[in-house]
């Protein structure tokens, strides 16, 4: 009696772990096929909360957590730490860590990185914020600088040390201006015997007219007092024309500074190029309602490497939320076909509100038609970003940390690791 032929599940291969990968692969959990997952790290990272790590407030054990470790439960799901080398299309093949890994869907959920307007040398200078790498090393710039004021006898270069330009006042620009006034005027205060940490100067640029540019005005306008109420100097309508080791070149004039923090802009990763579609100018590939590539209906792009609009023109924003929902939705309409199901309608991005931090007691959230500001808006954007952690025991430590920092305005994680690259 002949065997019965060994059934060939359907392949589903993606690429990047983040927000819109995660969700993807966890979704598909019950499906029959196999799931294959490839990042170039070993580790999810809960983007929102980077900057708490670049700050001395959190570890990253607290906020990135190993991809393993979260799919471990998921039986048709392996995981591997490789980098994508090439895509191709014709023979549903990807080729990644010498691995040649063959597709029946392709997900794509590549993110982003830092854009410096086309000027990428600035990067070693003026670092921004998107990976844990990333974070570590600008906490160790920010408490360096410190430590090197303490040392100096120069004058004037004590007050270019104990100078902070962040360049970009979107909410990552915004927190992370609030959170160093807070170490200096706070956690710092007292650590110190030649020099007075409160005479630190945080700079804030912003190309735009005011702060949080995206939210309403009246949001922004609270935002911008709050922050000057902490020490926070605003400069709103300026660009930056140039960065160096020493400070930065701005359309008001040249600011001497020791450590720089991008946070102007993304850019989308090279998935465009690997593929060679159509594509804006942030790289981001214009994909079809579904999500899928023009052409190749089963491959997809998700999250910030895509752009997709809605029926009035309007594109989604490149937040974890909006991620997480192409996510689900590809694993939805990955689902439906290999069920021989019709597949769901196309993707639209529900919004649920914004949120951000200027630091202790203050925060602006924004949840048509409500509006929270000052301790209420605080604690809500608190409680929200505990609540999206993964894993009780991470809520419990982060949530602890949070409250022994609140009690006693110190930072428990001021630890300098490495050595600060040489100007």
């Amino acid at each position: 009696m002949a065997e019965a032929a060994t059934k060939i599940r359907p392949r589903v291969l993606i690429v990047g772990a983040g927000f819109g990968g995660l969700s993807c692969a966890r979704a598909l959990k019950h499906t029959d096929a196999d799931i294959t997952i490839v990042d170039r790290n070993n580790h999810h990272c809960f983007q929102p909360l980077l900057y708490q790590v670049a700050t001395a407030a959190l570890t990253p054990s607290q906020i990135a957590w190993p991809i393993r470790a979260l799919l471990r439960g998921q039986a048709n799901a392996t995981t591997y730490l490789a980098e994508l080398d090439a895509i191709d299309l014709q023979k549903r093949e990807a080729s990644a860590g010498g691995l040649n890994l063959s597709y029946d869907y392709l997900v794509l959920a590549t993110g982003a990185t830092h854009s410096y307007f086309g000027h990428d040398d600035w990067e070693r200078v003026a670092p921004g914020l998107k990976h844990v790498d990333d974070a570590t090393a600008i906490r160790r710039r920010i408490l360096m600088s410190f430590e090197e004021a303490e040392l100096t006898q120069d004058a004037a270069e004590r007050v270019r040390l104990l100078t902070f330009v962040i360049v970009g006042a979107g909410p990552t620009g915004v927190e992370m201006a609030g959170a160093i006034a807070e170490i200096a005027r706070h956690s710092l205060n007292k650590d110190f015997r030649h020099i007075d940490p409160q005479h630190a100067r945080i700079m804030l640029i912003e190309g735009a007219a005011r702060v949080l540019p995206a939210y309403p005005e009246r949001l922004s306008s609270y935002a911008a007092l709050a922050l000057a109420r902490k020490g926070v100097d605003i400069r709103a309508g300026v660009t930056v024309t140039g960065c160096d080791a020493r400070g930065v070149d701005t359309s008001a004039g040249r600011i001497e500074a020791a450590t720089t923090i991008w946070a102007a802009g993304v850019r989308a990763s090279p998935v465009a190029t690997w593929l060679g579609a159509a594509h804006d100018r942030a790289g981001r590939v214009l994909v079809q309602s579904d999500l899928s590539l023009s052409g190749h209906r089963e491959v997809f792009v998700i999250g910030d490497a895509a752009i997709v609009k809605d029926g009035d023109g309007k594109a989604a924003p490149g937040i974890a939320p909006a991620a997480k929902q192409m996510g689900q939705y590809v694993a939805r309409a990955i689902r439906a076909r290999i069920e021989g199901r019709e597949p769901p309608a196309a993707f639209t991005y529900r919004h649920y509100g914004d949120l951000a931090t200027i630091g202790r007691n203050d925060a602006v959230v924004n949840i048509p038609p409500v509006t929270l500001t000052g301790f209420m808006g605080w604690a809500f954007w608190s409680v929200a970003h505990i609540y999206f952690l993964i894993g009780a025991r991470n809520r419990i430590a982060v949530a602890f940390n949070w409250l022994w920092d609140y009690l006693t305005y110190q930072r428990g994680v001021r630890l300098i690791l490495g050595a600060r690259p040489q100007d």
